[in-house]
């Protein structure tokens, strides 16, 4: 079983992560602090650019085929390499409001 370097840009934040496993899962473990909230792939509330690597992510259904090329819901993505990611960025798909900490939802005509 493989296990992955995931480091968190800006943070100074670096988690081990075995390919069976969830970024998120890990965070938890290590009490680093990873936005989420359905842990089902659809609130996208735990969403993180990827910068570097590759993860899969099959039940994220909350993102579009070309979304999960480039975003990761922590909660889904397992990684398939070392990562380097970009927590609280959002895929262009949906909004966030900035007047909230945790509301993420669709933008119109997403539906």
């Amino acid at each position: 079983m493989a296990t992955y370097t995931v480091e968190f840009v800006g943070t100074g934040e670096t988690i081990e992560v075995s390919e069976k496993r969830t970024v998120l899962s890990r965070c938890i473990e290590e009490g680093i602090a990873q936005e989420y909230s359905c842990r089902v792939g659809m609130c996208l509330a735990c969403s993180a650019e990827i910068l570097e690597g590759e993860v899969t992510q099959p039940a994220a259904r909350g993102l579009t085929d070309e979304e999960s090329e480039r975003f990761a819901l922590t909660c889904m993505a397992r990684p398939q390499s070392d990562l380097k990611l970009d927590r609280g960025k959002y895929p262009p798909s949906i909004t966030v409001d900035e007047n909230a900490t945790h509301t993420v939802s669709r933008s119109a005509g997403d539906d």
